[in-house]
């Protein structure tokens, strides 16, 4: 290569450099800069590549050890307030799969179980040992816990509490998980519980958590349920039901409970309506995921419910987040032989990523509470 080549290359590469510079400059990072928020570039191709594949290049880019960052929450949060997601470049890729999310029904039955094989059917051996004893992989509830065990069962009661359960009463549980608020709220409150799962790992968890108790755990499609319920509850799964499927979601719980049942729904929003997702979480961890916004789940709802109560704790999923990424941690070196080393940074980079979104309010935590109009109203507890 020519001596005048070799120094355009090297302009090209100094102005991927000054882009990218000015750009996290106004987040208040600094490029190879002294403070835990700041990144640490290895790899000069680095800015070229964020440049031009936006999120992708940036959760890939980490993952190949392409840059390291001392504190990868707070270089988030900072990103976010700054609004910097929004100037970066879509990708083609990008933009054709926020095409086909708009054409193609992407969490049809058919589609539905690729997530459960993907991510949930990851090993229950990370599961067991980075969430809290009854496995809620959802949004812990802090308001009086200062551990991950108090606000994950705080939560359990909160949400057994806002249904009023009483013993004998039947409860459906879309999307239970590996059984830990079935087997809480059968222990505890006295109800028969029906669990549905689209993971094989969580269904053989969850039978074995709930050996004994009058819990029944399916391993199904939400949609192929038909049956009566005094109370539904649904946590952490309407993410994975996509836009397409809302008005079938709530026609599924409109037709499975009873006249004066409760039906509460848990789920991570979106502050805006649209088909966007991040497509770094999209391939790697979430595939076919969607955030709900207010305006969509008040629209599929509608016509079914009256919506009795809205909570948004989304801030405290920040700190459940975190608690998840310490134990992550503490327990690699014990089930480092099942993984490789680029899954360790993928799983940092996504609790991390997660955690900065959540403490800079970009995306929030609903607990939402339906009725047919309960007389006198509902009293819910917080």
């Amino acid at each position: 290569m020519s001596s005048s080549c070799i120094e355009e290359v090297s302009i090209r590469d100094n102005e991927w450099y000054r882009i990218a510079s000015e750009m996290l400059n106004r987040a208040g990072i600094i490029i190879n800069g002294p403070a835990p928020s700041d990144i640490q570039v290895k790899n000069p191709n680095f800015f070229k590549r964020v440049l031009q594949e936006g999120s992708l290049g940036l959760g890939e880019s980490y993952m190949d050890g392409w840059w390291e960052c001392e504190r990868l929450d707070q270089f988030f949060t900072k990103v976010l307030r700054a609004g910097l997601e929004k100037q970066l470049p879509h990708h083609f890729k990008d933009t054709l799969r926020i095409l086909g999310a708009r054409l193609v029904n992407l969490q049809s039955k058919k589609r539905a179980w690729i997530v459960g094989k993907e991510h949930y059917d990851l090993g229950n051996d990370l599961f067991t040992r980075m969430l809290d004893p009854h496995m809620q992989y959802s949004c812990g509830y802090w308001k009086e816990a200062d551990n991950l065990v108090d606000a994950q069962n705080n939560k359990l009661k909160l949400i057994c509490d806002k249904l009023q359960l009483q013993p004998g009463m039947r409860l459906l549980d879309i999307g239970c998980g590996w059984g830990g608020l079935a087997e809480f709220a059968a222990r505890n409150y006295g109800v028969s519980v029906v669990g549905v799962t689209i993971s094989a790992e969580q269904q053989k968890m969850a039978q074995a958590r709930c050996q004994g108790l009058d819990v029944t755990i399916l391993l199904q499609d939400y949609r192929d349920l038909n049956d009566a319920f005094d109370r539904i509850v649904s946590v952490g799964m309407f993410e994975h039901v996509g836009p397409k499927n809302y008005a079938t979601y709530f026609d599924v719980a409109d037709r499975n409970l009873k006249p004066d049942g409760i039906f509460l729904l848990h789920t991570i929003g979106s502050r805006k309506t649209d088909n966007n997702v991040d497509p770094w979480i999209d391939k790697y961890i979430f595939p076919n995921g969607c955030l709900p916004s207010v305006r969509q789940i008040a629209d599929a709802s509608e016509r079914h419910f009256v919506m009795e109560d809205w909570h948004n704790f989304g801030a405290d999923y920040d700190k459940t987040l975190m608690a998840w990424h310490e134990r992550f941690l503490n327990a690699w070196p014990e089930i480092a032989d099942n993984y490789s080393e680029r899954f360790k940074r993928m799983f940092v980079y996504y609790l991390n990523a997660c955690a900065g979104a959540f403490r800079a309010r970009d995306i929030q935590l609903w607990q939402v509470v339906f009725s047919r109009g309960i007389e006198n109203g509902l009293r819910v507890p917080r």
